[in-house]
């Protein structure tokens, strides 16, 4: 499936520089297929990626959806999870939960880059920050009745401003979460949220049930991309190796990528046994490198941009997300 879009829809169109530095890649996963509640816990928790295989980084966890870092020092890994925020100080060797009952089912976790003593978390309930690394948290006010948020992101450009996706739609605050306002109300539930990493500016956002939607205006405003597949949309990622190379994967959906900044989009499945993708993201040390989760089906890997794909392990697994920390190995 490949299709043009009309060149009424405010579409932007995304340039890329080559990216510099070496990145650790982490991942949740669990391995769920053919579990059965009681059972012993299959290898699940953090992940990280070795020349070996995957290594499972701490304890056993059944329910790790994502990871941010300290800008200031990549070994300072925060963790959202189940039963909390979990912080490790020495790059997964050790964890400290930063949360107590009140904060639980977390769903996203973010780091201010222009401030990093400050972290976000996304909650069943709402938003919550903590200005202090985790020793204190604040529940902020949305200002809207639903307040389920799934994902978070924050302007890496501009202090202050913070994009939470809810099932309210998109949320956007310009003060550091003091006020909020509804930048698209109709985009529910908003599964992702990505800032191009080549111009602040250009945003995409990915729904369970509206498709997937661009920004060119810093989140202020959105409107609807053309030529993605029908289904539960999971995730959006810019390369940040290649000139217009952008990818969208979901549940049905499968994996759909744009070599053109979003104008045109191609269905790339070869050598994948399904159609239910829960994350596909791109390697920033490697161009035309992917990876991606089948659920329940393991870890795949993509030298071409997609138009391939081999078996890279984990089993049965499902993955929550796939997130490259700078700094190397440790």
């Amino acid at each position: 499936m490949k299709q043009k879009l009309s060149i009424s829809v405010a579409i932007c169109v995304w340039l890329a520089a080559p990216a510099a530095g070496e990145h650790r890649l982490y991942l949740g996963a669990h391995t769920s297929k053919g579990w059965v509640v009681g059972a012993k816990l299959r290898p699940s928790g953090l992940f990280e990626r070795l020349k070996t295989g995957w290594a499972l980084v701490g304890y056993p966890h059944p329910a790790v959806m994502t990871l941010d870092y300290d800008p200031r020092d990549p070994r300072v890994l925060y963790i959202a999870a189940g039963n909390g925020c979990i912080r490790s100080a020495d790059g997964g060797r050790t964890w400290t939960f930063l949360t107590g009952w009140d904060f639980t089912e977390l769903r996203d976790v973010k780091v201010d880059r222009h401030s990093p003593d400050t972290v976000w978390i996304a909650l069943p309930d709402g938003v919550a920050v903590s200005r202090d690394r985790g020793g204190a948290w604040t529940r902020v006010d949305l200002g809207v009745a639903r307040r389920y948020t799934q994902t978070l992101a924050v302007d890496r450009e501009a202090a202050g401003r913070v994009l939470a996706g809810t099932d309210s739609g998109v949320l956007l605050t310009e003060d550091g979460g003091a006020t909020w306002r509804s930048a698209a109300p109709h985009l529910r539930v908003t599964t992702h949220l990505q800032q191009s990493p080549h111009n602040g500016n250009d945003w995409i956002a990915t729904t369970e049930s509206s498709g997937a939607y661009s920004s060119c205006d810093g989140g202020r405003t959105w409107s609807r991309i053309p030529g993605i597949p029908a289904g539960t949309l999971y995730n959006v990622s810019f390369d940040p190796t290649t000139r217009g190379r952008v990818a969208i994967a979901g549940w049905a959906a499968g994996v759909v990528v744009s070599e053109d900044g979003g104008q045109t989009w191609e269905e790339r499945q070869s050598g994948m046994p399904g159609r239910e993708i829960w994350r596909a993201v791109f390697d920033p040390d490697q161009p035309g490198r992917m990876y991606a989760s089948v659920h329940e089906e393991a870890v795949f890997v993509s030298d071409d941009a997609g138009r391939n794909w081999r078996n890279a392990g984990l089993e049965g697994s499902l993955v929550t997300d796939f997130v490259f920390v700078p700094g190397g190995r440790q």
